[in-house]
């Protein structure tokens, strides 16, 4: 038709400004996708356990849900809109445009490339190892009084302690505890501590618990981070001028590092 008018919408032409924005715009959802993906993996991959406490795991996952949502309704917004009127939204930020969607994006990306390690006997020197829990990490609600020594964990021991904290009380009881080892320099070569991180929240307020182990042959036999299972004989012992409850072992066995290595 000579001169007829279209009826067809003309879609505008994208300027350099509104390609900028449009970019920007999808790095956005990019950061907020990758997020979704990366708390949702380690779920799947079970190293969530490493950076969380599992009460919590629930949170991550249904952020991590959340965000791919986000991501996929703003990416199919902007897919619309670009068909429609060919203009992104403008952000006005107090960075430059796209730095905080890029930080968040390599953030990202890293975390989706390196696992997440398990605290090593190095950290819990730096965070000093404790034979006894303070106000604030006790959780007298997960403590089995009841249960046989012999059955006690590693953090049964130090919650036991916690309520009574009389060494001698304990003399002659059976012992049988899973741990990594520690070589305390302030400790005598024969002496080890066998050792686990406890988590209350996440992984940043982990902290190590421990008892001293005798030794009928030098430390250098265990070295350290070795997981052990060790079965002993409690007694009281005197270490850098302090009683202390101590294992004397008559069993160490190498073991593997447990799929969850940290106690709650």
């Amino acid at each position: 038709m000579i001169g007829g008018k279209s009826k067809r919408k003309q879609a505008k032409p994208f300027n350099q400004s509104n390609t900028r924005a449009w970019l920007f715009t999808w790095l956005d959802v990019l950061a907020i996708g990758a997020w979704g993906i990366l708390m949702l993996r380690y779920w799947l991959t079970g190293k969530l356990n490493l950076l969380i406490h599992p009460d919590y795991f629930w949170l991550v996952i249904s952020g991590g849900i959340g965000l791919i949502i986000i991501a996929a309704s703003k990416a199919w917004e902007l897919l619309r809109r670009r068909r429609n009127s060919g203009t992104a939204t403008q952000h006005v930020t107090l960075f430059p445009p796209g730095m905080s969607s890029s930080l968040l994006l390599v953030t990202a990306i890293i975390g989706m490339t390196f696992t997440p390690r398990v605290f090593a006997s190095q950290t819990a020197l730096d965070r000093g190892v404790t034979d006894s829990l303070g106000a604030t990490r006790a959780q007298p609600q997960a403590f089995r009084s009841a249960r046989n020594p012999e059955e006690r964990s590693l953090l049964d021991w130090v919650r036991t302690l916690n309520v009574y904290p009389e060494p001698d009380a304990y003399a002659g009881q059976s012992a049988k505890v899973q741990g990594f080892v520690i070589h305390p320099p302030e400790l005598p070569p024969e002496y080890i501590l066998i050792s686990r991180f406890v988590i209350t929240c996440c992984a940043a307020d982990a902290y190590p618990v421990g008892l001293p182990v005798k030794l009928t042959t030098s430390r250098q036999a265990y070295p350290p981070d070795t997981w052990l299972e060790i079965e002993g004989t409690m007694m009281t012992d005197t270490l850098a001028g302090k009683r202390q409850l101590t294992i004397q072992a008559t069993s160490l066995t190498q073991i593997a590092e447990p799929e969850n290595p940290y106690e709650y």
